[in-house]
């Protein structure tokens, strides 16, 4: 037994938990027990989303919150969502397993245990049992997708958080291609391809247990994304939605971008626009990234719950609804203009004269000067030039 009095200890409340864990110095791997406090809204929408989630199955759900660190996210699981059965908290650690311990007995709960296991040998040795799998840890998720992948039951939840997202958006390429089998590309929308990547390979990894992916949400914020996943199971379910894999192919001289769905399908070497050199981003997820209904009802139960970030978190799902069915990529209305040698408009008169041509155009979160239309490259060039 660790003594927990051998530490400095800071308390903090998030929602209407009370947490304890000790003093560190800064945010990392190295913390005696782990606890980001820029990760609250993180977990804010995460009780969002199992709430929603768990009213839409109409019945208790079991959660498993894969590395838990201080126990912040299990201990809020279990305290603040209605309708949670049991909440397994997973870390190799055992001085986390300690605090763990101690911050679910200072809130006073119930049907809540603590586990000292490898990640993924914790969930291979729980296969079936769990109704959401939040894997949050510190840097990829990839080597516990896998696992994932096989204990996922039917109709179950997928959390994944990635705080590699300098390998996701291109920046290093081969940490990319190696974690997630796919080829990166640094453009101005690399963090929507980071989203779908991640999604790909979670989409492509599942397929092997005859399971298949939905995404109900998903977000780019600071350092990390985040994906929301509905899991269902069935070999033609898992062949069907494979065919939301594919590329996106990108022209650096003229910002023309298509993408091209199939995970073995002919792609485009040079652009249809200006004949140069297209740069190819994938194998990735072409599907839709945000639900409509279910993001919906999120921002519909955050009236019910107490959250210290719901203005912050409001914004950003209220952004995620408008994204909606909108196609892949978004358009930087400075890397336009800077192309053409002109100043930028304000970006409330391009999405006015985009309207008034019949095109559909949304702001997105992604980026506060991105636009995402159906309108083409020539089609925005065209509106800027008569400004």
């Amino acid at each position: 037994m660790i003594i927990l009095d051998d530490y400095k200890i800071i308390t903090i409340e998030e929602g209407l938990t009370k947490i304890e864990f000790p003093e560190y110095e800064k945010v990392s791997s190295d913390a005696p027990v782990f606890y980001n406090p820029q990760m609250e809204m993180n977990r804010d929408i995460s009780i969002l989303a199992l709430q929603t989630f768990q009213k839409e199955q109409n019945r208790e759900i079991n959660i498993c919150d894969l590395f838990g660190g201080s126990g912040i996210r299990g201990v809020r699981y279990k305290n603040e969502i209605n309708g949670v059965g049991d909440v397994y908290i997973n870390d190799i650690s055992e001085l986390a397993n300690e605090f763990e311990e101690h911050n679910i007995k200072i809130n006073h709960l119930k049907d809540i245990s603590v586990h000292q296991h490898d990640a993924s040998m914790f969930l291979r040795s729980n296969r079936g049992i769990f109704d959401v799998i939040d894997i949050d840890p510190f840097g990829t998720p990839s080597p516990f997708l896998d696992s994932a992948g096989y204990c996922a039951r039917r109709e179950s939840l997928l959390c994944v958080t990635a705080t590699d997202t300098s390998a996701l958006c291109g920046t290093y390429k081969e940490p990319c291609i190696r974690k997630y089998n796919s080829k990166p590309y640094k453009s101005e929308y690399c963090h929507e391809t980071g989203i779908r990547i991640l999604a790909g390979f979670c989409a492509l990894t599942l397929s092997k247990y005859a399971k298949c992916i939905e995404v109900l949400l998903s977000h780019s914020t600071e350092h990390y994304m985040r994906l929301y996943l509905y899991v269902k199971k069935g070999s033609k379910k898992s062949d069907e939605s494979l065919k939301n894999i594919g590329y996106i192919s990108h022209c650096k001289e003229c910002l023309y971008r298509e993408t091209n769905k199939g995970l073995a399908t002919p792609i485009p070497e040079t652009c249809p626009e200006c004949g140069e050199k297209l740069i190819h981003a994938g194998p990735l997820w072409l599907g839709d990234i945000q639900n409509s209904e279910f993001i919906s009802k999120m921002i519909k139960e955050s009236e019910n719950k107490k959250l210290n970030t719901k203005n912050q978190l409001l914004k950003l799902l209220t952004s995620c609804l408008n994204e909606a069915e909108s196609p892949a990529t978004f358009y930087d209305v400075h890397s336009i203009c800077k192309a053409l040698k002109i100043s930028a408009p304000k970006l409330d008169l391009i999405f006015d004269e985009l309207e008034n041509k019949g095109f559909k155009a949304v702001k997105t979160h992604f980026s506060p000067i991105g636009i995402k239309t159906d309108a083409g490259i020539n089609d925005i060039k065209e509106i800027l030039l008569n400004f």
